[in-house]
């Protein structure tokens, strides 16, 4: 037992060689004690300027902080998408700074058009954008010729490229080139056509992508379409405007003249290419149509038109050997064309579906009738197309879908020109078709499509240019029906075009008068130019038609029409005359107006009781502003037409002057001028009948008794007011005098020609003052001065005047009593208590008797 216990307690003393240490989990566990220290500290070092941001301080830089030099280095590296982001980073510079693009256009182009046949798609499809979209437009401003003339060596590499995407690609950069420099075309023309006709008889790319294809005829359009064609020698011909299509610019065209021969080579080896290539797409119109099949199809039919007037226009120009081509060429072609005319459809489509048929056989139609100019088809074939001609007139005119209606009428505007030329070229029962189905689609098409202009342009075409054509066969009054239904329809157009339109409605009154130059206009249709014009509505309210809201070049049209017409009815002179009295009508205009209707008068077509009517309306009827005669503000003398109004006057004096014995128009214009004044107009009115009487009068005078009786009263009344209006000043101007003399002298010389005349006026003033006129003292006849010594004041003033006047002074003489009785008929009133007068008016009253006094007193010396 002993040895045990020992053993154990010699166990306890000895040492632990490695202790365990427990730890609990989740603790982080304490680095090893042998561990090395790897962290190394260090302070930044702080350089007063870097040299890379020096480098590029003050230059213009991208998003990504690159120069335009590194962005141009970087379009050469061998990484695609380097390549690409460069050209990214130069769009992103050039938007941010313009002016970059105008300072280094030629290194970026040297350097940009290296990828013209990049090996990435992405890439060139950038280069296309960037050039399209920024670099172009930038140096629009700029002559680009020599800029794209940099670009054409690579383009042509790229045209003869093996790889078929590259080729593609190189005849959208040769379009984007040609779009922004037209003439480029014709200094690369042989070239061009052959890579035109190289890579159109490559045709297995036809069925891959008709994407692509699609762009290389559009490219293919847009050249041909620079080439002189027969369309504009007949636009010329026609002296019609030309259309805005891109023409070469007048110093290239003896180019083209000069390379005639060498294009006419080249585009008799591309048509039959292009023919191929509809051919190649006639399996696809049996089945199904898809957009860019019919983009290519009608691309090769444009290319083929443009080609045939360009070989029609050499032929029309007498341009030297080689001819364009022969007739035997010109068959084959239209051969080939019309084995499948019309096109259709396997089955029922769609209205869209139907359309791009309808288009591609138009477009046929066009080459057709081109070729027909040429050769003479075959009678069969010639009303094939005049089948398909009356169905678009007839049945797309009608047709009620609205969602294909401008489709239809770029449809139907395209056959609108060749109208004229197929009703002079048919015979039989095909004209009468042709120009019913020409008026129903004139009639029912809206006023402001396109089919209204190119219908306007065949009107002129059929009824002017064709006219002795028409006249032919005098049995068939159906021509003649539709020559006028044609012509009347042309005022209801400008009514319903009213201000909205204005370079359509000027469309119209060009037509009209070179109908109305050939004496085609028809007297039936003033009722509706009545319209045009202005009408009268309930209660005297007068509706302007758009007459007066157009440019004045179209109101002068308007006008010069109305010399053609044959006889001008009262009912239209009376719409003329509501313009002419409107404020808004040009003076220009007016006075325009009555020279033109004048003129008319003078050729017969006006009755002079219209005529005189008429000038007699616009004296009696024009408001003058502002009616003071002088303007209190500077506002009413910015807008007065006082000045407008004196003219006016003078020229309806002159004209009714001029329209005969001024005798017998006298006779005419008396009891009508009576009649006007005798209304009571404003004051310049009533001066401008007053003018007009004493311009046809004579001396002694020519008026009746009972027109003396009559003026007597209505002159009275007009001094008065005068005097009301135009009072003296102490300090009165040279300006107050004449206007003061331009109102009294119209009187002053009917005094001279007429002693009664004054007798009566001067024992109207006296009865007046005696208070025996009521008509006079109830302001019958008085417009402006009301009252006692308003009245009172003005006769006096009136007398003085007279007696201021050399004649007028000596007739006085001779009524010496009548200027007695109404200066006492004055102090009778001034001392009456019957009457009710203020002390103000007694008094005013007073200052004119002293003022009548020195008159009487001249007057007994």
């Amino acid at each position: 037992m002993a040895k045990t216990k020992g053993s154990s307690k010699k166990q306890q003393n000895r040492g632990i060689d490695f202790k365990k240490i427990k730890r609990k989990i989740g603790r982080k566990l304490p680095p090893p004690k042998n561990t090395t220290n790897t962290e190394i500290k260090s302070k930044a070092i702080v350089l007063p300027e870097q040299s890379v941001v020096s480098e590029k301080a003050g230059l213009a830089l991208s998003k990504k902080g690159l120069t335009l030099k590194e962005l141009l280095q970087h379009t050469s590296h061998h990484n695609a998408k380097v390549r690409k982001d460069a050209l990214m980073g130069m769009k992103d510079l050039f938007l941010k700074h313009p002016e970059e693009i105008k300072l280094h256009r030629y290194a970026v182009i040297e350097k940009l058009r290296e990828r013209i046949s990049d090996d990435d798609k992405t890439v060139r499809e950038n280069l296309y954008q960037l050039l399209k979209s920024v670099i172009l437009p930038g140096c629009k401003e700029d002559n680009q010729g020599p800029v794209i003339s940099l670009m054409m060596a690579y383009i042509f590499n790229a045209m003869t490229h093996l790889a078929i995407d590259i080729r593609l690609m190189a005849f959208k950069f040769f379009d984007l080139a040609v779009e922004y420099h037209p003439p480029l075309f014709f200094s690369y023309a042989e070239k061009i056509l052959q890579n035109y006709e190289d890579i159109l008889q490559k045709n297995q790319f036809y069925l891959e992508d008709r994407g692509k294809l699609k762009n290389v005829l559009a490219g293919l359009v847009r050249c041909l379409l620079l080439l002189p064609s027969s369309k504009e020698v007949n636009l010329l011909a026609k002296n019609v405007p030309e259309q805005k299509i891109l023409q070469a610019f007048e110093h290239d065209v003896p180019t083209v003249f000069a390379e005639y021969s060498v294009i006419i080579k080249k585009l008799k080896n591309l048509v039959p290419v292009l023919v191929n290539c509809f051919q190649d797409f006639l399996p696809v119109i049996h089945d199904s149509l898809d957009a860019q099949s019919f983009d290519c199809m009608l691309n090769i039919l444009r290319s083929l038109d443009h080609a045939v007037t360009f070989f029609i226009h050499g032929v029309q120009q007498g341009h030297p050997e080689p001819p364009p081509v022969d007739q035997s060429f010109s068959s084959v072609l239209l051969k080939k064309l019309l084995v499948v005319f019309p096109l259709s459809p396997m089955h029922h489509l769609s209205e869209k579906d139907d359309d791009r048929y309808v288009i591609l056989n138009i477009a046929i139609t066009e080459i057709f009738m081109h070729l027909s100019e040429w050769i003479c088809p075959p009678a069969v074939l010639f009303e094939k197309f005049l089948t398909f001609v009356e169905y678009v007139l007839v049945e797309k005119s009608c047709s009620n879908v609205r969602s294909g209606k401008a489709v239809r009428e770029k449809q139907i505007s395209t056959l609108i020109p060749f109208i004229p030329k197929l009703v002079s070229r048919v015979i039989g029962n095909w004209k009468n078709r042709l120009l019913q189905a020409f008026t129903k689609t004139f009639q029912d098409c809206s006023p402001e499509s396109s089919v209204k202009l190119a219908c306007l342009a065949a009107i002129e075409e059929i009824i002017i240019s064709q006219e002795d054509l028409l006249c032919t066969d005098v049995n068939d009054s159906g021509q003649f029906d539709y020559k006028i239904t044609l012509v009347r329809e042309l005022p209801k157009l400008l009514v319903l075009l009213g201000n909205r339109h204005p370079s359509s409605s000027k469309v119209v009154l060009h037509l009209l008068l070179r109908l109305g130059q050939r004496s085609l206009l028809y007297d039936d249709m003033q009722g509706l130019l009545k319209e045009f014009y202005s009408t009268d509505q309930d209660k005297g309210n007068i509706c302007y038609g758009p007459f007066l809201r157009l440019a004045r070049d179209s109101q002068e049209l308007s006008i010069c029409c109305l010399y053609y017409l044959s006889q001008l009815d009262s009912t239209l002179l009376k719409s003329i005359a509501s313009c002419c009295l409107c404020q808004e009508l040009d003076p220009f205009m007016l006075f325009r107006i009555i020279e033109v209707l004048h003129s008319t008068y003078k050729a017969g077509h006006i009755q002079i009781s219209d005529h005189i009517n008429f000038l007699i309306t616009l004296a009696s009827r024009y408001k003058v502003c502002p009616e003071n005669i002088f303007p209190a503000t500077d506002r009413d003398k910015k807008t007065s037409n006082h000045a407008t109004f004196k003219s006016l006057t003078s020229v309806v004096c002159s004209c009714l002057s001029q329209m005969g014995d001024n005798s017998l128009v006298f006779v005419i214009l008396e009891k009508v001028i009576l009649e006007q004044i005798s209304l009571k107009p404003p004051l310049d009115n009533s001066c401008a009948m007053l003018r007009i009487l004493i311009a046809l009068d004579s001396k002694p005078t020519r008026l009746s008794e009972q027109s003396i009786c009559t003026l007597s009263n209505v002159l009275s009344a007009y001094l008065i007011d005068v005097a009301h209006c135009v009072p003296e000043y102490n300090d009165e101007s040279t300006i107050h005098e004449q206007t003061r003399r331009y109102y009294l002298l119209p009187s002053f010389i009917l005094f001279d020609r007429s002693y009664k005349l004054l007798n009566l006026v001067l024992n109207v003033m006296g009865s007046l003052i005696n208070g025996r006129s009521s008509s006079l003292l109830s302001g019958d006849h008085i417009r402006y001065a009301k009252g006692h010594s308003s009245i009172i004041n003005a006769i006096v003033s009136v007398l003085l005047w007279m007696q201021r006047d050399a004649k007028v002074q000596q007739i006085l003489y001779l009524y010496k009593e009548e200027i007695d009785h109404i200066s006492r008929s004055i102090c009778s009133l001034q001392s009456s208590e019957e009457i009710n007068v203020p002390i103000e008016e007694r008094h005013i009253i007073k200052c004119a008797i002293d003022r009548l006094k020195t008159l009487t007193s001249s007057l007994y010396q």
